[in-house]
């Protein structure tokens, strides 16, 4: 562990957590790296120290730096939510109520609602509209602890609606202090009016939209599914995305054994996503390429599939797992990663431990963030959440209440109660 104030004052301190959830092994007991009677220093937004608050050395802390006392509550990294679709116009709430009352999600697809739906709302939407939505998605997130996301266009799909989609995304991104990782999705679906033209969209997006929207994004995404597109569509779309320096991620098997797992793996990409269906030897080949799994148990549970992702199947083949919220107006309308850890547990059967780790490292490694956000160890962003209780078991045991007391961004707190965070010298 590092000692602070060695190069000069730190301008973070917090003292007093009663556990310190550090997610590396290295820092402390067990897989979440726990240290009991924790203390965090950082300088310039970066944690300098990590550990035991009585192994720290007396740190001097600049003028006007920041000073938290926990005072026994437990302090987790900031959260990620590695899977959002957070730029969308109108809801379909009477869709949701409609399922709820036996109509299926593919059905409503099929005539004429969904993805589809939405996509006409959002093209109908003006830029300040998108942009207000988005923002007040953001916000809600950042009040429930997280501190990174990844947001994906997709309900444009038109050359004009995806890049505004981007450009909204980017300005809202500049008044958070959110860190937001955009996603090209284009290839969320085929739009109604190229249902008899498909490969004339896929001409399109290859040749007109990815130029004009690869350099607001980091990630190249498809919809690999029944419905959406098929795998050697998707192999297209990665592999354009990727002659334009995009990264890629995959939505795969979601909706059944449609190929997306091994498309994932077979391209390496930095994620596959939902993965309701995976066979022993996809997540093999997903653990060989180094691509993360990233669940979002509540788009399955609010679905009422009657699924889950095989995590029993993933652990044994080794994948890195990482979890997201999946906010979006059609299946999982929900910003809050406090409740995903929850429903991993209770419905997606992870445990605490491994559905914190998800919600934090692995979900950094979802983002290509590893190491950098989702632990709170030396050289990291000094990105925390102070919880209102005791134990990180809240996080599933403690449901319908924001257990988010104080955030904090970069070294600043940026949202919670405000106690009992304070600033001073």
């Amino acid at each position: 562990m590092t000692a602070p104030g060695r190069g000069g004052p730190v301008d973070f301190l917090l003292t007093g957590a009663g556990q310190l959830i550090t997610c590396d092994p290295a820092l402390g007991e067990g897989p979440l790296g726990l240290v009991e009677g924790g203390a965090v220093a950082a300088a310039g937004g970066r944690v300098v120290y990590a550990g035991p608050e009585a192994a720290l050395p007396d740190p001097e802390v600049a003028a006007g730096g920041v000073r938290v006392e926990a005072g026994g509550r437990a302090v987790v990294p900031g959260f990620v939510d590695a899977h959002t679709h957070l730029v969308f116009a109108g809801d379909r709430a009477d869709e949701f109520a409609a399922r709820l009352r036996g109509v299926g999600y593919e059905e409503a697809l099929a005539a004429g609602g969904g993805i589809n739906r939405t996509v006409r709302d959002t093209r109908a939407a003006a830029d300040a509209e998108l942009e207000r939505a988005a923002a007040g998605r953001l916000g809600r997130a950042l009040a429930y602890g997280t501190t990174t996301l990844e947001a994906k266009s997709g309900y444009g799909l038109t050359v004009e609606d995806e890049r505004r989609s981007l450009e909204a995304l980017a300005r809202v991104a500049a008044g958070s202090p959110v860190e937001v990782v955009a996603t090209f999705l284009g290839a969320h679906l085929i739009p109604e009016e190229f249902a008899a033209d498909r490969t004339g969209y896929l001409e399109l997006l290859e040749h007109e939209m990815l130029p004009a929207c690869a350099p607001l994004a980091e990630f190249v995404d498809a919809f690999c599914d029944r419905g959406a597109l098929t795998v050697e569509e998707s192999r297209r779309v990665l592999a354009a995305g990727a002659r334009h320096g995009l990264k890629a991620k995959l939505h795969a098997n979601e909706l059944g054994s449609t190929g997306g797992a091994a498309l994932a793996a077979e391209l390496r990409c930095t994620s596959a996503d939902h993965l309701l269906f995976c066979d022993p030897e996809e997540a093999r080949g997903l653990a060989a390429a180094g691509t993360v799994a990233v669940l979002l148990p509540g788009t399955s549970f609010l679905l009422r599939t009657g699924r889950a992702a095989p995590v029993q199947v993933l652990r044994d083949a080794g994948v890195a797992l990482a979890l997201g919220t999946d906010c979006n107006p059609g299946t999982c309308y929900c910003e809050s990663m406090q409740l995903v850890i929850a429903l991993a547990c209770v419905h997606g059967g992870l445990t605490p431990e491994e559905a914190v780790l998800a919600a934090t490292d692995g979900a950094a490694r979802a983002l290509g963030r590893g190491g950098r956000v989702g632990r709170l160890a030396p050289g990291a962003a000094c990105d925390l959440v102070v919880l209102a209780g005791r134990s990180y078991l809240d996080l599933p045991y403690h449901l319908g209440v924001n257990l988010a007391e104080v955030v904090v961004k970069d070294g600043t707190v940026v949202a919670g109660a405000g106690e009992p965070a304070g600033a001073g010298p």
